[in-house]
């Protein structure tokens, strides 16, 4: 596995831990990961819940939570430390400013088309900006957009394909089409970075579905400077999530996993269960919003509210919440460690290049 550069920081592993909120992914997973020489990702996401005890709005609380989370993880690791912030959150500015003035080593932005992030950077910023896209059609828009109104271009870019856990950036009819696959998806954002290179060395990470050394090694062959993984870290001890939440995935099958509607009205791939089946039955409804988390959400509207749902599942509490999953989750057997599981990657990886 070889190494690449994000801007000015070398990932030595080339496996970023995928950000997974709400609070999966926290100092313990993402300062485990970098300890490895990948680099950990802290979800942003909903953060205010997790630090409700922090006097102020759920807003201010969101920031101190964020704060917290990034000097925690410090506290573990010198290895490289991401967030991962969804365009989507109401408090994005919020949670980007907090990033960059926590001197978080990178940025990682989706659900939603990250067109002025570069505009939150200040004279003294660290920290290094990737987009999560699911189409090279988005992935030359941002590039155009950075370029033409900051001067500035991705340190990197993450292509999600439709196989990835939680909010998916495609369509319901275009999730199992194979012309939106992410073998497909790789070589074309492949190709556009490649017309900024004269300019700036961009490299694509692959992500959504990978699970395993020889997907790693394919998608490298594709063109993947690296990959992003979250499931495959959920069942191992640094997790963030509780143990009942991680017992989901090693007890699970592919037919559990399911394809279900987002209150943000997105498609989004998640482990079945009693919450989401009350859902479709159309008895889950919220009372009211004392968060307003996500901009597409109008709660008058909504089955129920994702936010808690996703709190509620991560502290335990699979009766009023669900886990988002990708698609290939169901292949956990056990809870291991991080080591484990990326020493397991690094050995399937080097035995599928040799037989290649």
């Amino acid at each position: 596995m070889n190494s690449f550069f994000i801007g000015k920081y070398e990932i030595k592993l080339p496996i970023i831990q995928g950000g997974m909120g709400v609070g999966v992914s926290l100092n313990g997973l993402a300062s485990a990961v970098a300890n490895e020489g990948g680099i950990g990702v802290i979800s942003a996401a909903g953060l205010g819940l997790l630090y409700s005890e922090f006097k102020g709005s759920y807003p201010e609380k969101c920031i101190y939570g964020l704060q917290q989370e990034i000097r925690k993880a410090r506290e573990k690791t010198f290895g490289i430390i991401g967030i991962n912030i969804m365009v989507a959150l109401s408090n994005f500015s919020d949670m980007v400013r907090t990033a960059i003035s926590e001197k978080a080593d990178v940025i990682f932005a989706g659900a939603g088309l990250p067109l002025d992030l570069p505009s939150y950077l200040t004279k003294d910023s660290r920290t290094m900006l990737v987009p999560i896209v699911s189409s090279s059609r988005a992935a030359k828009l941002i590039c155009e957009k950075w370029y033409n109104n900051y001067n500035y271009l991705p340190d990197a870019i993450v292509v999600e394909g439709p196989k990835a856990g939680g909010h998916l950036g495609f369509k319901k009819e275009q999730i199992e089409d194979e012309n939106f696959s992410l073998e497909k998806l790789i070589p074309s954002v492949v190709d556009v970075a490649k017309e900024y290179s004269d300019k700036k060395d961009i490299p694509v990470i692959a992500a959504g579905g990978i699970a395993s050394g020889r997907d790693i090694a394919r998608f490298m062959d594709l063109g993947a400077a690296g990959v992003q993984m979250g499931s495959i870290f959920v069942p191992t001890d640094e997790c963030d999530a509780s143990v009942e939440f991680k017992k989901v995935y090693i007890n699970s099958d592919k037919k559990d996993i399911r394809i279900i509607q987002s209150p943000v009205g997105m498609p989004g791939r998640a482990f079945d269960g009693e919450f989401i089946r009350r859902v479709a039955d159309g008895t889950e409804k919220p009372r009211s919003c004392p968060f307003h988390c996500i901009k597409t959400c109008d709660y008058t509207k909504s089955p129920y509210c994702i936010i808690k749902a996703l709190y509620n599942a991560a502290r335990g509490n699979m009766e009023k919440g669900y886990a988002f999953a990708g698609n290939n989750a169901y292949l956990a057997d056990k809870i291991s460690t991080v080591k484990e599981v990326i020493e397991k990657l690094k050995n399937d990886f080097f035995l599928n290049k040799a037989v290649w």
